[in-house]
């Protein structure tokens, strides 16, 4: 992991992906997801970053159908770091010691999430019913140089539409083995 996302991989010994996802805090730390709730999260408020570490690949994780791969440069990687670091300026704090620096910040997770091996971290960015779990992704690729566009994204299916046309085709093993 590149800076300045290192201080976030320290939470996740040994795995070789981490999964990053946005939603409402208040939601999501709920004890209760009943209506009240599930309404409440329309509105305007603190948002919350989950991040999964996977020791497997996303797609073992998740299944093919539910994951699509997007070839990126270095510096694409890197706007992607920045962009979700960012996100995570509410759960950073200094390393005691060291000259204030974004790349001397640890990320703090806030709570544990609901998966083995994830962890919530409070956001910068607050959520709402027009700012979604989908306009904030669909703002991360947007923020590492890909053709995607991120007004009214509220709903997977927008995004979906969106990376679909952008992602990498399938490897062909058998055209490759076969040589045509």
């Amino acid at each position: 992991m590149m800076p300045p996302l290192a201080s976030v991989s320290g939470n996740f010994p040994a795995v070789r992906y981490l999964v990053f996802g946005f939603g409402d805090r208040h939601y999501l730390l709920a004890a209760d997801h009943g209506f009240f709730s599930e309404t409440a999260a329309l509105w305007p408020g603190p948002g919350l970053i989950l991040v999964t570490g996977l020791a497997s690949t996303p797609a073992a994780a998740f299944g093919n159908t539910q994951v699509m791969r997007l070839e990126s440069t270095e510096a694409q990687l890197r706007l992607l770091q920045s962009f979700i670091f960012d996100a995570l300026a509410d759960s950073l704090s200094s390393v005691p010691g060291v000259p204030d620096s974004p790349l001397n910040a640890a990320a703090i997770p806030i709570a544990p999430g609901p998966y083995a091996g994830s962890w919530y971290f409070a956001a910068k960015p607050r959520y709402s019913a027009l700012h979604t779990c989908n306009t904030w992704a669909a703002e991360a690729l947007r923020s590492s140089g890909f053709p995607v566009h991120t007004g009214g994204i509220v709903f997977a299916w927008q995004l979906w539409w969106q990376v679909r046309r952008i992602a990498a085709p399938p490897t062909a093993i058998g055209n490759a083995q076969t040589g045509s």
